[in-house]
Formats: C-alpha cells, sequence, structure tokens
C-alpha cells in the first residue's frame, strides 16, 4: 500500500513479534535467558526479547488478579495487540502484531491464536509436550533447536514477497484447525468403507489407523477429530499432490495460483531470517534433527509410496528414519506409511511398539497393500473423480460463505477463488463481524460453562453488502451477500433457503 518492497519487508519483519517461553523458569538474577524457548525475529537483541516477554510475563500475572480461572487471551493496546496462549501449564505463545494500517493491519484475534494452537499442536503430534521434553532434558538446548527449527519451517509457509503474511481480513471466510470434508454418494461410501478395511487387513493382527484425502478434502478417518484435525493439517501442507506439486500450503488465499517461483522465493526469504539447524550436539552423541515441516521433503516414488527425507535418527524414540507421529487420544506413537494414486491420499498409522524392526515392518505392510489394496485403490480414485466437481464443487451461486461444525472440527466454505471475489469492504465487515460472535463466545463460556448460546449478527457493509452471521447448536453460518436488494428481508430469506437446502434446516429461524 504505497511501500517499496523492501521498506514492507522491513516494517512487517519490525510488526510481528512472536514468542514461546516458560514461566517456571529463569526466576533467579541472571537467568532471565532461560525462560526464553523460541523468539521470533531471532536476531532481535537479547535484551529487547526479555523487554517483549517481561512485559508478556507482567500482563500474564496482573490479569490473574481479575481472573485467576481464566487465562489471559488478549490485551490491546493503542499500538499493538497482544495475542496469548496458554499452550500448556506455565508455556505461553505470545503474539504482538503492530496496528499499521499501511499494511492493512486489520485481523481477527482468534484467527492470530489460532496460528499459535495450530504449531503447538502439530509440535505435540511430532515431538510430544514441550513440557515433557524439557523434564526430560532439563537445560532446554535440544527443545530450543528443535523448536526453532519446526517453527522456523512453519511460518515459512507464511512469507510472501519476503513478508510475514499472518491471517487478515481477507481470510474471513476460513477457520483453521478444522478439516475440510468431501462429500460422496453411497457407493463411493461403500467402496471407501471396503478400502479401509482391506488396508486395516495388510497390517495384520496389530491395530492401525488410517485417514484418507481426495485432492485436500477428508474422504475416511479412523482416528478421533483432534488427531483427524492435527494428521489433516499436515497432510495438507506437505502430503497432497497439491503440496507436493507446489511445495506450499492449499490454505491461504494469498498463496492461491501462486508459482513454485514465488514458493520459492518464500522459502528463501525465511532461510536468511532463520539458520539452518538439522544437527544437535551433546557430550555423547551428534543427532540429526528431525524436520517434518521443511518443505519439498516428501516425494512420490515410483511404487507410488511417499517417501521424506525430512526426518534424520529420531532423537526420542527410534533409531528409524521412517517418520512418526504421536497421536493424543491413545497417547501412541505410530509410524506413517502412505501411498498416493493419483489424487487420493492414504495414510496409515502402525504402531511403533508393534514391531521390533522398523524397516521389515513397514516394507511387509507395503507389499501387503501392492499386491493385496492395489486394485481396490485404483477403483476408489477412480469413483471420487468421477463425482468430483473440480475445485468449485461447493460454490453456491450468489453466496459467499462459512460452515463450522465445531463439534466434530469440520468445515465447508465457499472455494478461495470466488472469496477473492468479494469487494474490501465486505470481508472487512465480516472480519469484524466474527470478531464480535467470538467475544460472545467467549463470554458465554465463561459465565455459563457448557451452555451453548444461539446468536445472530447481520449488519450492513459500506458497500451495502449484507454481512450475516448465525450460530446455533454448536454449528455456525458466516454468509456474505454483495447482490442482495436493499431490504433485511431479502438476505434473511437467502439465509433460510441456504439453510434449508445445505444445511439440513439447522439455521432455519422456524
Amino acid at each position: 500500500m504505497g511501500l517499496s518492497t523492501a521498506a514492507a519487508g522491513a516494517a512487517s519483519s519490525d510488526a510481528v513479534r512472536i514468542c514461546v517461553f516458560d514461566l517456571r523458569r529463569g526466576q533467579q538474577e541472571g537467568q532471565e535467558l532461560d525462560k526464553i524457548l523460541y523468539f521470533y525475529p531471532p536476531d532481535l537483541p537479547f535484551s529487547s526479547q526479555l523487554s517483549v516477554i517481561g512485559l508478556s510475563e507482567g500482563l500474564i500475572t496482573f490479569t490473574r488478579i481479575f481472573s485467576p480461572n481464566a487465562a489471559c487471551e488478549v490485551i490491546e493496546a493503542e499500538r499493538h495487540s497482544h495475542v496469548f496462549y496458554q499452550a500448556e501449564p506455565d508455556i505461553w505463545m505470545v503474539m504482538v502484531v503492530e496496528k499499521n494500517r499501511e499494511l492493512e493491519a486489520i485481523w481477527r484475534i482468534e484467527a492470530l491464536r489460532s496460528v499459535l494452537k495450530e504449531v503447538h499442536s502439530l509440535f505435540m503430534m511430532f515431538h510430544g509436550s514441550i513440557r515433557a521434553m524439557l523434564d526430560k532434558e532439563p537445560s532446554g538446548e535440544l527443545l530450543r533447536t528443535i523448536l526453532y527449527s519446526f517453527t522456523t519451517d512453519y511460518l515459512s509457509d507464511f512469507f510472501s514477497s519476503k513478508r510475514l503474511q499472518l491471517p487478515s481480513f481477507r481470510d474471513s471466510l476460513r477457520e483453521r484447525g478444522s478439516v475440510q470434508m468431501l462429500t460422496v454418494g453411497r457407493e463411493a461410501a461403500i467402496e471407501v468403507q471396503s478400502l479401509v478395511r482391506m488396508l486395516e487387513l495388510s497390517v495384520g493382527n496389530t491395530q492401525c489407523h488410517s485417514i484418507l484425502l481426495f485432492h485436500d478434502l477428508l474422504v475416511s478417518t479412523s482416528l478421533t477429530p483432534g488427531d483427524t484435525v492435527n494428521l489433516y493439517t499436515y497432510a495438507v501442507l506437505r502430503m497432497t499432490p497439491r503440496a507436493l506439486s507446489s511445495g506450499a500450503s492449499s490454505w491461504s488465499y494469498l498463496k492461491k495460483g501462486s508459482t513454485a517461483a514465488q514458493t520459492a522465493a518464500s522459502v528463501s526469504a525465511s532461510e536468511q531470517l532463520y539458520a539452518s539447524i538439522d544437527t544437535y550436539s551433546n557430550e555423547d552423541n551428534k543427532f540429526i534433527l528431525p524436520r517434518p515441516l521443511q518443505q519439498c521433503k516428501w516425494s512420490k516414488g515410483r511404487d507410488g509410496f511417499l517417501v521424506t527425507n525430512a526426518e534424520g535418527a529420531d532423537i526420542q524414540y527410534t533409531n528409524s528414519h521412517i517418520p512418526t507421529v504421536w497421536l493424543q487420544q491413545t497417547e501412541e506413537r505410530m509410524y506413517i506409511c502412505a501411498y498416493q494414486h493419483k489424487y487420493l491420499t492414504i495414510i496409515v498409522l502402525i504402531p511403533v511398539a508393534s514391531t521390533n524392526n522398523a524397516e521389515q515392518g513397514i516394507s511387509m505392510v507395503k507389499k501387503q497393500i501392492q499386491e493385496n489394496v492395489l486394485l481396490k485403490i485404483l477403483k476408489v480414485e477412480e469413483k471420487l473423480s468421477k463425482g468430483w466437481g473440480g475445485e468449485n464443487a461447493y460454490h453456491v451461486s450468489g453466496y459467499r460463505y462459512l460452515l463450522l461444525d465445531g463439534d466434530r472440527s469440520v468445515s465447508r466454505a465457499s472455494p478461495p477463488a470466488k472469496v477473492t471475489t468479494l469487494a474490501k469492504e465486505s470481508l472487512v465487515a465480516m472480519c469484524k463481524v466474527r470478531e464480535e460472535v467470538d467475544r460472545e463466545k467467549n463470554r458465554a463460556k465463561w459465565e455459563d460453562e457448557g451452555h451453548e448460546k444461539d446468536l445472530e449478527v447481520c449488519i450492513r457493509a459500506k458497500n451495502n453488502a449484507w454481512v450475516i452471521a448465525r450460530v446455533t447448536r454448536g454449528k455456525e453460518l458466516y454468509m456474505v451477500l454483495e447482490k442482495a436488494s436493499e431490504t433485511l428481508l431479502y438476505a434473511s430469506d437467502a439465509i433460510e433457503k441456504f439453510s434449508n437446502r445445505y444445511c439440513n434446516g439447522a439455521f432455519s429461524l422456524d
């Protein structure tokens, strides 16, 4: 917005601070640096890092006086927004964002917090809890090294033209931390169910889990909602055909239509900001650090199975290079075995404890899949492709919408290409409406825990678009109608038609 690329990059770098710190550490004078677990930008002087963390710690302590049972979530200052997320007991993640009008700094606090939540959830999936790592290695050196490279790789997806592009008002019709489902017909669903059963049999007597994606949409999962969200998010970021071809996430509206050259430039920018750390040494050993979020690490082999060099020797758990994840619900560490045919991605999770020889065990599973399941995979992919309506399959003419089911962590939204056609005024208004809904939901949560509050917000934007939100029974609907007539009655009627046709009447007022 009137700034040169270099100036904009500098402004963006100065405008964002992200830190992770432990309130239990660094309490003695002269040991303050010990509490810092991660800081962005990393080249900021330690005195400035301690200043940000000291202020955050003070705000946390101060707000506890008034709300001892509710963790601090946001502090709005004149020039900055301070976004807090208590990831684990006494482990805090804080994002400080400058309010810069020239950089279109209009955001939703929950969208910023969702970035912190997502990186922590993914970290937990691969490495376990931060507290457990600190307990195991009290110096924190190993944790800092892993957290540094892991968060570096995660943030690389947010770089555009050497700028860190955090979620803004332009992302108002999307929801991080949810999965997008593929709607399939009865015949296809039966074939998918049969495929899942055959995958389970290919592992033998061991209880495994699986998750299937078509393009970037979830088809089937045997995991709990929380573990499904984490693995789905990772797959879309790094494993689906789109991710493999572009090396970048398909989530962001900002990246739709981006070229490989642009993606490479964003990676290069992040590598300039962060030193590439791939090894860790202590007095006894030197380890190759796992970097599962590093871009362009997954590739498709000739046999259809996905391979990665993102992990060297897994430091904490196995001596194998086979990638592993940690399931939160069952507290099991699982090997990843992934197969891809055209746009169908299949991920099978096999318990680490089920085999003493990981290489041999995974090779046997792959052999079973090739010999006994391959024809079924081809058939399922063919059926899903025939019923696939393309990237605009869930576009509804005249509507731009976001549909959320919080209980199942499922979302459905207008295609990103359609959302980009909305006027800036419409998206800004939607951002403000969602912010208001977030406040009401948080207020209801603390005032009457366990009680779900029905809510409706309807406003007229500056460009005369109708911006509407309805919340009921754990479900949320957000909608923009730019071509609606002058009356509120017309807009309300449009919502009723959408609810009855696409939501089984969940949002109807009758």
